[in-house]
């Protein structure tokens, strides 16, 4: 019998946004919405600081956990933006990227047949990230109420089982822009205390938020430093730092230690020289942060307005992040429909099925780019629903 991939690697399903990024990679003159990031580039005072960071002979290995001045700097953020003490050498481990942070964390608490019940729709890698674990993601819709997105509490508890070992949400919503308000995170929190459950928030998008469902949206200012609560984040969104894989991962001193001695075995350590570019980030990148909220939120304004006389096309304002999740009626095959405007169009969206349950009817709008490409792509749009 010839040699076999094992049954685990097999259950991870391939990502269907990069089926429609693979298909757009061999096009030219593609309007690419497809991704979650900007297309602008990283701004100069951090290209800057890395080649400092080089000059000065960040490149070799650190500890598993980081270098102790890039904690030291996550801490203090977290310090200034929430008034939450964290312990850098004991509660934080800085990670190559937001979703090493994720496989990181899920990996500590997961053991073969286990269950996770994570919110949707949502980012996909999280759900194949408990798969490649061999355990069992529960998709848990998040219900249209009126014009904001909800939480269903009663199906969460019907949800729990013995096997169930963490709840994970996403505020700012990736791909809903949703924010959980402040009662939200309240009723989260006690959920998995009553439960025994840890609590993990994906935290990438919490500096963009354009308010005013929770402007502050980290589930650290609630939490005490015993509770069972992981929270990923990342360089990439708020810094335009997408191809540098910097992110960290916070959470109870217990979980960080063993996170800190996995992540030997995955990556060993974060780039040196990309840890000390964060330090400048974190310090000096407030004025980049608000230039980019303030095109984040014209460019949001805009496509609501152009996507809302559309016929047949619902979508809520989103609170954060950078995306809409349109709803398009009589939409069933949300790929089918993503790829059809691919090559007809040339305009790249991400399918809604991609996201995981209540997602299918749907397709993601990336919305971080330079007006003139959401013009011409929404155009497209327009004509392409005109023609059935």
């Amino acid at each position: 019998m010839p040699a076999s991939v094992s049954s685990s690697a097999q259950a991870v399903a391939p990502s269907r946004i990069r089926e429609i990024a693979e298909i757009a990679m061999t096009m030219e003159g593609v309007q690419k919405l497809y991704f979650g990031e900007s297309n602008l580039p990283t701004p100069e005072f951090l290209k800057e600081a890395a080649a400092a960071a080089m000059a000065a002979g960040y490149t070799t290995y650190t500890s598993n956990a980081g270098l102790l001045s890039t904690r030291e700097a996550v801490a203090e953020h977290y310090h200034r933006r929430h008034g939450v003490t964290l312990d850098p050498a004991r509660e934080i481990v800085i990670t190559s990227s937001g979703v090493q942070a994720l496989n990181l964390s899920i990996g500590c608490l997961l053991d073969p047949g286990d269950e996770a019940l994570i919110l949707t729709p949502a980012w996909p890698n999280a759900c194949s990230i408990v798969a490649m674990n061999q355990a069992r993601a529960i998709e848990m819709a998040q219900p249209l109420a009126g014009d904001r997105y909800a939480i269903d509490f009663a199906a969460l508890e019907a949800a729990v089982s013995p096997r169930t070992r963490f709840l994970m949400y996403t505020s700012p919503s990736n791909p809903l822009g949703w924010v959980a308000t402040r009662e939200d995170q309240e009723r989260l929190l006690a959920f998995t205390r009553r439960h025994g459950l840890w609590l993990l928030a994906d935290e990438v998008y919490e500096r963009l938020t354009y308010g005013p469902a929770n402007p502050e949206p980290s589930i650290l200012r609630l939490a005490t430093r015993e509770d069972a609560v992981l929270v990923a984040q990342s360089f990439s969104k708020s810094y335009c730092m997408t191809g540098w894989r910097l992110g960290w991962l916070v959470g109870r001193a217990d979980l960080i230690a063993k996170a800190t001695q996995r992540n030997e075995f995955i990556v060993s350590c974060a780039p040196a020289f990309v840890q000390k570019t964060g330090e400048v980030a974190l310090r000096e990148g407030e004025p980049f942060i608000a230039e980019l909220l303030a095109m984040l939120r014209a460019n949001r304004d805009y496509c609501v307005g152009e996507l809302r006389s559309m016929p047949g096309v619902t979508v809520p304002e989103p609170d954060g992040a950078f995306y809409l999740f349109p709803r398009i009626a009589g939409l069933t095959d949300s790929f089918g429909f993503a790829k059809r405007l691919l090559l007809e169009t040339k305009v790249g969206l991400a399918p809604g099925v991609a996201f995981g349950a209540g997602g299918e009817g749907s397709v993601r709008i990336c919305y971080a780019v330079e007006r003139p490409i959401l013009e011409a792509a929404l155009g497209a749009l327009r004509g392409f629903l005109g023609a059935g």
